[in-house]
Parts: structure tokens; sequence; C-alpha cells
């Protein structure tokens, strides 16, 4: 249902609204001042559209158009007022009104302009869709935040977008890193050329070489054809080398002469072939430290880490837990097919969440909403349990008899795997990701607990 706030002093013509709209299916909320309905659209989950009077005692209808842009930029606002002239119609307008109606109005015309409001903001919801499948859900618009750590990165993304030089991405699991490398793409001069992405961590390692650098027919068991590798299909564009830190150490010797010599010599051919490929890598592992425990090389990551782009945790960017929430809930409304609202308990859950999956477990709790709600409003009880599991196993007393650990320990990482793999849809790679490790790591584990193979 759709839903409207309206602010006004009079409380005559507030419930003349209320009843007006409620009678035409809106689900309506009201406020009696500026401050009121301000403190409405902070607190309240996302509004389609507002409807407020210009002149309020505590402030004007502009404040209240601002506070709701703020909040959600998709929100549509109209102004009612008595004292309607052009420099205020202008400067409503620039402020992002949609438009404004002259007391005393007639009901049919307000009717008619909140409906026209509220077609233009569908209209930009599914254009916003439409362009996110288009680019594979990573156009600029995907970028939310309004935390200063956030925004850092994307001042960095627009200074780095141009420039040939290796950028290094890293942060945990579910921040946003590929992400990050589209974006230095398709803001840069390489935007209509290639951009080609490796998940290292996916890739069997005897495979590997062939992979990024092709093979030519015949070069080993099972070589039918040649084949060009990943580097070459990246030319002139991107390469973004996934979870890099999974490269072996033998293929790292390899890749560094690549980025040094921009030359790729194929399995069983004698010759390098010319190649020209910005590359950008990510890894949620400690580089450092592997590089300490020597399981990866030092001048590898001096060539790779020229310029490094490090995403904050969501849990330190909490205000941008709110945000985030309502234009995931936008997206997946839409590409469900449904009109949905946070009720104010879902919407303090969410915010009070820690994430440790970061954006891409806040992404999974909103999509799990948008498909097990049953009316058009998500309630606490379509949101996952927020208790802390492993507190309470933690906390609770040990049995008098004691218990054995390593199977206790091993239940339950069999049951996680099971979980990851069924979120998953069966896709090995994505329930790694979930679990945020490795693709190797995840696929030791489930040879370990026997689940078979892919």
């Amino acid at each position: 249902m759709t839903r409207v706030l309206v602010v006004d002093d009079e409380a005559g013509l507030r419930e003349m609204l209320r009843i007006l709209l409620k009678r035409n299916g809106y689900d309506v909320s009201v406020a009696s001042s500026c401050t009121q309905g301000k403190e409405a659209i902070a607190n309240d989950a996302p509004y389609d559209a507002v409807i407020t009077d210009l002149m309020m005692p505590d402030g004007t209808g502009i404040d209240v158009l601002r506070a709701a842009k703020e909040r959600q930029s998709a929100t549509e606002v109209v102004l009612i007022t008595a004292y309607a002239t052009t420099e205020r119609a202008v400067e409503a307008m620039r402020g992002g009104a949609y438009d404004y109606v002259e007391k005393p109005f007639k009901n049919n015309v307000l009717l008619a302009t909140l409906e026209k409001a509220l077609e233009k903001r569908q209209m930009a919801v599914d254009n916003a869709v439409l362009r996110a499948e288009v680019e594979g859900g990573y156009s600029d618009d995907g970028f939310i935040g309004k935390s200063p750590p956030m925004q850092k990165i994307m001042s960095l993304i627009s200074r780095v977008a141009n420039a040939k030089t290796s950028v290094l991405i890293t942060g945990e699991s579910g921040t946003g890193k590929e992400m990050v490398a589209r974006a230095i793409h398709s803001r840069g001069e390489r935007k209509d050329k290639p951009f080609v992405v490796v998940n290292c961590g996916a890739i069997p390692e005897s495979l590997m070489e062939s992979e990024l650098f092709g093979h030519v027919k015949g070069s080993f068991t099972g070589a039918d054809r040649d084949k060009p590798g990943l580097f070459r299909a990246a030319h002139g564009g991107t390469l973004f080398l996934d979870e890099v830190g999974e490269l072996p150490l033998p293929v790292q010797v390899k890749l560094l002469r690549v980025l040094q010599e921009r030359k790729v010599r194929p399995v069983g051919e004698s010759k390098e072939i010319d190649v020209e490929v910005r590359v950008l890598a990510a890894t949620n592992r400690d580089v450092e430290k592997e590089i300490e425990e020597q399981r990866f090389r030092q001048d590898l990551y001096y060539r790779l880490n020229v310029i490094r782009l490090k995403l904050p945790p969501l849990r330190e960017r909490p205000e941008d837990v709110r945000l985030l929430a309502d234009h995931l809930l936008t997206k997946h409304c839409a590409l469900q097919g449904r009109q949905l609202t946070l009720s104010p308990d879902a919407l303090r859950w969410i915010v009070a969440q820690s994430y440790p999956g970061n954006v891409r477990e806040l992404e999974n709790v909103i999509e799990r909403a948008v498909t097990l709600a049953l009316g058009d409003e998500i309630t606490r009880e379509d949101l996952p349990d927020g208790g802390d599991e492993s507190s309470r196993i933690v906390e609770a007393p040990l049995p008098q008899e004691g218990f054995d650990l390593d199977t206790y320990l091993g239940d339950v990482e069999r049951q996680l795997l099971t979980r990851a793999l069924e979120q998953a849809g069966g896709v090995r790679t994505h329930a790694a990701k979930l679990l945020g490790m490795s693709f190797r790591s995840f696929r030791y584990r489930l040879q370990k607990y026997d689940f078979g193979d892919e």
C-alpha cells in the first residue's frame, strides 16, 4: 500500500486529508507541525509521498521537503499553501518538490496531483532497476552512503578512474570490492572496452595458467583448440583479479612478469603476445601477513598495490545502514513486483544489527523479507532471529559429564555449509562468499564432510 505523510498545523484540514486519502486507498500518517513531520520522516519507514503545508509556526514545508529528500530521494513532495508566490514556487521546485496546490483546493485536484507525483516516482524506480539489470547491478547509483569513509571511497574512485596504474582493493567479504572495480572501469576512459572478472579462488590450480594466459592446441591433454586466455580477452580494457591472494606462488611469478612486460606467453607457445590491460585486484586477506608467511610475493604486492582502496566494513558506517536498507528494499520490491514498506519495529531491528557479512548480508536480509512478507508491510516476524546465537552457546553452562568439542564444532560447521549451499541455490562459489572464505577452503570443507562432487 502506498504510504503518504500529511504535515499541516491546521487540525481540521489535517483530518480531512487523512480521511480523503484513506478512502482513496492510501496508507496515511499525519503530523501537526514541521518538527513532527521531520521526526516522522527520520524515524519511520520511507514514505512514497509527503503532502505538507508551506507555512507553519515552527518551520516551512521546504524544511520538510529537504528532510524527505535527504531520507530518500525517490519520495515525492506536494506542497499546499495559501501564500503561493513565484519565489516560493521556484524555491520549492529547485528543492525537488513535484508541485504545489493553492488553498482552498478541490479534492480532485489534490488527488490528481498526488497521483501524477506517484507515477513519476514509480517511473524513476523502474528506470533505476532496469539500469541496474543492464549494468549487472553495478551502476554508479549502487554506491549508497553519506558516512565519511564512503564519501572518501567515492572521491578516490573518481580520482583513479582514468589512471593506468594498478589498484588493490581490500576489505572484508561482502563490502563491495567488485562493485568498486566496476565503478573504476565504468567511470574511466576504458568504459566501452571489456571488463573481465577472474575469481582466482574458483579456478583449479592446474588450470590457472591456461585460464589467465591462454594455451595452444595440443599443449596438454584436453587442449583440443587454441584458447586466448583472460588477459587477451580483456585487451584494451580492465582485468579484475578477485581473491588475488588465492593465486599459487608459481602463477604469481608469471603474473608479475606479465604486469612488468605487458606480454603474455600462452601455455605451449614459444613467442610472447603484447597485451594492453589495466589490472585491478581485490582480496579480503591480510596481504602483509601473507607476505610475512611467504604465501604472497612481495614484488607482486608492490606491483598491484600502486593505489590502495580499503573498504570499510558496514559496522564502521552504521549511519549508512538505513540508506542501504531503503535502496535494497526498492530494488528487490521492483524485481519481485511488490510494493512493501518496513514497519518501525523491522526498521529498528535492521539498523541495530552488526552485519559481519557486510552489505551482502544486509541484502540477503532484505531479499528474504521481501520474499516472505505476507502483507504490504515487512514486520519483525519476516526478519531473521536477532539473537546472537554464538553468545548464547558460549554463555551456556557446560554439561557435568562434559562433551566432545571437536564433534560439536564439526556438526556446527556441517550445518553452516548446508545452509550456505541452500541459500546460494547450490552455487558453490556464492556459498563460499556467504561464509567469507575462499573457494579452495570451502571446497576442502565440502570434501572433509563428504558433500560429494560438484
